[in-house]
């Protein structure tokens, strides 16, 4: 059938038959998991920073949101000290149940949920800080209890801007790099991930695959961007 077609569809043709879309649902999966973590985390901490203010609490959110600004290796070494297998917790884990994040796709889980995570907290703390305090009271008056006022009123009025930011720890998550190679390697058919695979192809001179995949990250995270800035403009 490809016989029948242009030169260039043709070409295409072939380089979407012949290129290994592992990476692509591995990179789905890694993202996946790694946003629920970092929504439920971020989530928790941005309504305890926006709502709730004690000794340590500034210094605390600078710690949560640093991933955003050090470089991916600083994370990736800092996740291999603390999980790797000299770790304590690290090496607990693999001398009694012989499981390592390390070489793992869960250390890219991992490495993906730290880096998305302030995503997430910036985005739920800012709107759980828009939300009208007037209204959580009025539903103390109708005797809902603090958690019910918290589902029914609170999380519903500050839902649109935090699915907006976990959309975009998403995105951020789906091209992560540095920190997960470091903690997962590049492993094919295994740990290797999207971004990871566009390197190697690079490296290995495939450059035909390699602008293919950079094609489908593009048009996944211009995707992903338009649905977030569409939820930014409902909140």
């Amino acid at each position: 059938m490809s016989q029948n077609l242009p030169p260039a569809l043709s070409d295409l043709s072939q380089s979407l038959q012949a290129t290994d879309w592992h990476p692509l649902l591995l990179s789905l999966k890694v993202a996946g998991v790694a946003t629920v973590l970092a929504l439920v985390v971020g989530t928790a901490l941005g309504w305890l920073f926006a709502r709730r203010r004690f000794a340590g609490s500034s210094l605390l959110e600078a710690v949560c949101i640093l991933p955003l600004v050090l470089p991916p290796t600083v994370i990736g070494y800092a996740i291999l000290v603390l999980a790797g297998r000299r770790s304590v917790v690290g090496g607990w884990l693999y001398e009694y149940f012989g499981y390592t994040i390390v070489f793992n796709w869960h250390g890219a889980v991992v490495a993906s949920a730290v880096v998305a995570l302030p995503l997430v907290l910036k985005s739920a703390s800012a709107a759980f800080g828009g939300v009208d305090r007037s209204l959580e009271a009025a539903a103390r008056t109708l005797r809902q209890s603090a958690w019910s006022s918290f589902v029914r009123v609170t999380l519903p009025l500050a839902w649109p801007g935090i699915l907006a930011g976990t959309l975009l720890a998403f995105a951020r998550a789906m091209g992560e790099f540095g920190a997960s190679l470091m903690v997962a390697g590049s492993i094919p058919g295994k740990t290797q991930t999207l971004s990871m695979a566009i390197y190697d192809a690079v490296q290995a001179g495939e450059d035909r695959t390699a602008l293919l995949l950079v094609l489908v990250t593009s048009l996944l995270s211009v995707a992903l961007l338009v649905v977030s800035n569409r939820f930014l403009s409902l909140r």
